[in-house]
């Protein structure tokens, strides 16, 4: 396929339409390879379904992380081609002021899946761990009170024996992000992301990861551990959180063909990222991931 385009309209980095259309190509047959690499695993996660709603499982599932870090784009892939009967993707805009004076997982709980569903939640109660402190949000009192009752909260959530929680939390760099946000604010199909919050994520960057080291050392449990994925290179991170849901179950007629080992590079346990991010503040004086 060829593109013609008018040469003033280039950007400074083509000189000539040629190398515009090469670029074109390159990056159409990246998105292409990419597409087909994943839809393997995608057939997988409708068997997974099937495997919830026929032995009545729920499975709740948190995407949590800074801005930008890829959430969004990694769970339109995951839920692609699932039957839309039994998944729903929950993402709550701020509270009203009545819900702000009832419990704060309450409005969470409300969403939580029946019998054979998946709730994907694009951030979750774990805002009051990471942007509600962080930007005033609630009280400090509030946070501390929070990390205290969270793990209890899950346990309870997981009594039954039918739910999986699944935890996780997209790590992107400050560099990275800050270019997805330059993007952000020059393509017209993506300003609807940039927020408020969002402009200040640079600049509030070590008070987040404070509060990131934090909910890591208080919140990633036996029952309920915290997955970090790093986040810089979309594509693994996508391919890699379908396989951490894919071998969170064991169901029927899998695909023994696939790869469904994880890249220990994209995918850090909570124990080890915290040690990682001790050795940076030993060594940089402060926690820098």
């Amino acid at each position: 396929m060829t593109f013609y385009i008018d040469l003033k309209k280039l950007p400074k980095d083509y000189k000539t339409n040629e190398e515009f259309n090469k670029k074109i190509v390159e990056f159409s047959a990246k998105r292409y390879i990419e597409k087909v690499e994943l839809m393997p695993y995608q057939a997988e996660l409708i068997k997974l379904q099937e495997h919830l709603e026929k032995y009545k499982r729920k499975m709740i599932i948190l995407f949590d992380g800074r801005d930008a870090s890829g959430k969004g784009g990694t769970i339109r892939r995951i839920t692609r081609y699932m039957n839309e009967k039994h998944y729903r993707i929950v993402a709550l805009g701020k509270p009203s002021d009545f819900q702000k004076t009832e419990l704060h997982m309450k409005r969470y709980i409300e969403q939580f899946p029946h019998a054979g569903e998946i709730i994907l939640f694009d951030r979750s109660w774990y805002n009051r761990a990471m942007v509600e402190p962080v930007f005033g949000f609630c009280t400090h009192s509030q946070y501390l009170k929070f990390l205290n009752q969270v793990n209890s909260y899950e346990e309870n959530f997981l009594q039954d024996g039918k739910t999986i929680l699944l935890k996780f939390y997209f790590s992107v760099s400050k560099e990275e992000q800050q270019k997805r946000f330059e993007r952000r604010k020059n393509d017209p199909l993506r300003q609807w992301k940039l927020s408020e919050v969002d402009l200040q994520a640079q600049e509030f960057w070590d008070e987040f990861t404070e509060k990131k080291y934090r909910m890591l050392l208080k919140t990633s449990t036996r029952h309920a551990p915290w997955h970090i994925i790093r986040s810089d290179d979309k594509h693994q991170a996508r391919r890699q959180t379908i396989k951490l849901i894919l071998n969170s179950v064991r169901y029927k007629y899998r695909n023994k063909k696939l790869n469904y080992k994880i890249d220990p590079k994209t995918v850090i346990p909570a124990e080890r990222e915290l040690k990682l991010m001790k050795k940076d503040r030993g060594k940089y004086g402060k926690f820098i991931r």
